[in-house]
């Protein structure tokens, strides 16, 4: 779901739901599953459960469609092949977990054999298939970059942010809360900035970037008459380490910080 905390009813905070379909390519699968001896435990047994879901989604939905023409309603309902049936409908994208660059390939390939939407989260390779992620116009959220924790991360670099947008790929950025804190965001942005992307472009992956990803920019993203209104006031430069958030507002309303 897509989620504003603008209230403690989390009722009252969703704005999309649900909003993308989570999937994971690479070493965290491999090695989840290689330690409970249990398939997947490798990037080709990945690849297969990815497609024997989405298989599974597509005889769901037929034996959906016949039930409902023969009788009028559908009994045999599973929460796990619904949002897979939203996924191959169009309504919802696959939001791979994808570090490599053949990860983000075998992704994409199956995205295109199954023909949904898919956006690549983390994206640590993307720089060296730019040209297809452009031809095939696939976005993705980078994030985070600013260390190398696993072995599928030994060719990050700070450049990947600027290539990406340069070479017209939709990007946006990411921390992987709460794997590093959400509040440093601007700080991996500036990293970005250090090494050759520009602030304006920084600025757009923070925000109407990533809108556009979630499929909400009628409503978020930017300062425009008839969006929702949600605002940062900082004291500074955002992207300035030392700057600090002086007021926040959801929808026009000012969010008081605790205490106040």
């Amino acid at each position: 779901a897509i989620i504003k905390f603008k209230s403690h009813i989390v009722d009252y905070c969703i704005v999309k739901s649900p909003a993308g379909l989570k999937m994971a390519t690479g070493e965290n699968p491999k090695r989840v599953y290689g330690e409970m001896k249990k398939m997947p435990s490798t990037r080709m047994g990945i690849a297969a459960v990815m497609r024997n879901y989405f298989m599974k989604v597509q005889d769901y939905m037929e034996k959906k469609k016949r039930a409902l023409e023969k009788d009028g309603v559908f009994l045999d309902r599973d929460p796990k092949l619904e949002v897979g049936e939203l996924v191959l409908k169009g309504e919802i994208p696959a939001r791979v977990h994808a570090h490599r660059a053949q990860d983000i390939v075998t992704a994409i390939r199956i995205a295109k054999e199954f023909g949904f939407k898919i956006v690549i989260e983390h994206a640590t390779e993307a720089y060296k298939v730019v040209d297809y992620l452009v031809e095939l116009n696939v976005p993705v959220v980078v994030g985070p970059h600013d260390f190398r924790s696993k072995i599928e991360l030994k060719d990050l670099t700070y450049e990947n942010v600027r290539i990406l947008n340069e070479k017209g790929v939709l990007t946006a950025i990411m921390v992987d809360h709460p794997v590093i804190h959400q509040e440093f965001a601007n700080v991996h942005a500036a990293l970005a900035m250090k090494y050759g992307a520009k602030k304006e472009d920084l600025l757009k992956m923070l925000t109407i970037n990533p809108a556009k990803i979630l499929g909400i920019e009628d409503r978020v993203g930017s300062l425009e008459v008839g969006k929702d209104a949600d605002i940062v006031i900082w004291d500074n430069d955002p992207f300035l380490p030392q700057s600090r958030v002086e007021k926040v507002f959801i929808e026009g309303q000012e969010i008081k910080w605790w205490g106040e």
